[in-house]
């Protein structure tokens, strides 16, 4: 009876020896995944390091896959299956190498992409769509591995493809139509992720992401706006962020005929040479100007132009450089001209008409 048993119970035991492998390999390779790569990741980014940062990130995502990998591997060198069964695992432990290579490498070029992008003005911007081009082009080659290494030959698969790919075309027009449209924005560099524009319907934002299907933009009330990237392409935009990313900022205002321009000139200049320098956002190297160029039914009109850092800082600008003009004005005895409404009484009622300012011997609107 033992006899008879014996080979089941050795049978069962190289199973358990296995299992045992693989599962101590693959709890190895989750603990160094928590532990070591997250710290390795953590150091990376508080030294200033991107190239470590990338390639231990790319790393970490595939590591109990490759854990899990080694785990077999050692465990097909105890077993002693036939050789039929070594062979074909190890065809599969191939295949996922393969996959994890990609994924890896796909990971790794991203990154790199990204980073450079952020130091210079790069030709390809990186977006979803790109990330997402890179990602299917090494998956497409490591499937043609795959293929190559099961010993079956592409030629026909690709035959059947270029076949087939005018039904699926035909059947997928407005998904292409949207991804070859998104492919164009990001080539032709009109505008790119981070830039402020303004569509021909009026909607404005900064643009958060270009993915294979639309384009994501965020309002100044942090919404989003999300427009196919096809329509995007037909819309007439103002990109705020060309040819420079800085944004002038004019400010229209009026003073009384009696001021004295001079005097007013010079003070709107240095209450606009202190916002540029003080407020966040302003252009502090930027040397304002004042311009005058209308003379109003009550006033005389002029521009005060500024330079804000992106188009969003000029609402900040705006804002503070109206207050403090305001205060300044008054104290230096400018006045600001508003129309006035005078109440006729006449047989038909009361009647509404307009007067123009006059200002008395101070030179104020009494």
């Amino acid at each position: 009876m033992k006899t008879i048993l014996l080979p089941y119970i050795e049978k069962s035991l190289d199973i358990i020896v296995m299992v045992g492998i693989v599962a101590v390999s693959t709890a190895l390779g989750y603990f160094f995944r928590r532990q070591v790569f997250s710290r390795l990741t953590r150091w990376a980014r508080k030294n200033d390091t991107p190239a470590g940062d990338i390639i231990f990130s790319a790393i970490k995502s595939p590591f109990i896959l490759f854990s899990l990998m080694m785990g077999l591997y050692i465990a097909l060198e105890f077993s002693e299956f036939s050789k039929k069964i070594v062979e074909r695992t190890e065809k599969g432990l191939s295949i996922l190498a393969i996959i994890a290579v990609a994924m890896v490498s796909a990971n790794i070029l991203s990154g790199y992409i990204k980073i450079r992008a952020a130091k210079i003005d790069s030709r390809l911007p990186v977006t979803s769509l790109t990330e997402n081009i890179i990602r299917i082009v090494f998956y497409s080659v490591a499937a043609m591995i795959i293929l190559n290494h099961l010993g079956i030959s592409i030629t026909p698969i690709l035959t059947t493809l270029g076949v087939g790919g005018l039904a699926v075309a035909l059947a997928l027009k407005d998904t292409l139509s949207n991804f070859f449209a998104g492919f164009n924005i990001i080539v032709a560099r009109q505008i790119k992720v981070g830039d402020f524009i303004k569509l021909d319907t009026q909607e404005s934002g900064s643009i958060e992401d270009i993915s294979w299907r639309s384009t994501k933009i965020r309002t100044l009330q942090d919404n989003f706006v999300i427009i196919p990237n096809a329509r995007l392409s037909e819309m007439i935009i103002t990109n705020y962020n060309m040819p420079e990313r800085d944004a002038s900022v004019k400010i229209q205002m009026g003073v009384h005929y009696a001021s004295d321009l001079a005097h007013v000139e010079k003070v709107a200049l240095e209450v606009a040479s202190s916002i540029m320098k003080e407020i966040p956002g302003g252009v502090p190297e930027y040397e304002p100007l004042v311009r005058y160029h209308t003379f109003d039914a009550s006033s005389i009109n002029f521009s005060v132009i500024m330079r804000a850092k992106t188009f969003a800082d000029q609402y900040l600008i705006t804002h503070e450089f109206i207050k403090r003009i305001h205060r300044r004005f008054d104290r230096e005895g400018i006045v600001i001209p508003f129309p006035i409404m005078a109440l006729n009484n006449t047989q038909e009622g009361f009647v509404a008409s307009p007067q123009q300012e006059q200002p008395g011997s101070d030179g104020k609107i009494p």
